[in-house]
C-alpha cells in the first residue's frame, strides 16, 4: 500500500490493528485540525489527512511514548509509504532531540518533524487533549510544570512557525 490510503482505509487500519474507539476519536480530531492547517499552509492535504489519522496507530500496542516506535513497526508491516511512516515516527511531542530520546529510552535518533506535513500533524496533535481542543498555551504550561522546558520551547516555536505560514494564530483555526 505505497499510495496514500483513503480516510476510510485509514480508519479501517486503526480498527484492524486494535486501536480503541478513544484513540480513533483522537485521530479523527487531529485529522480535522491538521487538514484545515494543511489547506491554509498549502501542504499536501491527502498526506496530512492520512498521516493524522494514522499518527497514533502504535497505541494499539502501548500508550507510552514508545507508541511512535510501535507505530512505525505496524506501518512498515502494513506497507505504508515512507512519508506516513515518518509522520508517525516524528509526531511525538513537538519533536524530540536525540539526547531527550535517549533519556526516554527511545532508540538513539532525532524525532524532529522535518517536512511541512510532519510539522502540521505534530502540531495538530498538540492542539488536542484526547478529543478536546485546547490552546497551545495549555500544552506549553503542562510541559513547563513537568519540567520539560525544551519541549515547551519546541511547542511555542512550532506554533508560531505554522501560524505565521498560515497568516493566523492556529489557536483560532
Amino acid at each position: 500500500m505505497d499510495e496514500i490510503p483513503s480516510r476510510e482505509q485509514c480508519i479501517q487500519l486503526l480498527r484492524d490493528v486494535g486501536c480503541s474507539n478513544e484513540v480513533i476519536c483522537h485521530c479523527k480530531a487531529v485529522r480535522d485540525i491538521a487538514v484545515r492547517i494543511a489547506q491554509k499552509a498549502g501542504a499536501r492535504v491527502d498526506l496530512v489527512e492520512a498521516g493524522a489519522l494514522l499518527h497514533d496507530i502504535g497505541r494499539a500496542k502501548t500508550n507510552t511514548i514508545r507508541h511512535a516506535i510501535e507505530g512505525v513497526k505496524i506501518a512498515k508491516k502494513l506497507g505504508l509509504s515512507q512519508e506516513i511512516i515518518d509522520i508517525i515516527e516524528r509526531h511525538i511531542g513537538a519533536g524530540i532531540s536525540m539526547d531527550v530520546a535517549r533519556s526516554l529510552g527511545l532508540p538513539k535518533k532525532e524525532y524532529i518533524p522535518l517536512t511541512l506535513e510532519e510539522k502540521i500533524v505534530c502540531h495538530a496533535d498538540n492542539l488536542l487533549d484526547d478529543c478536546t481542543r485546547q490552546p497551545i498555551e495549555k500544552e506549553i504550561e503542562k510541559a513547563l510544570l513537568s519540567g520539560h522546558n525544551e519541549y515547551a520551547v519546541r511547542l511555542a516555536r512550532l506554533h508560531w512557525e505554522l501560524s505565521k505560514l498560515c497568516g493566523m494564530d492556529l489557536n483560532k483555526i
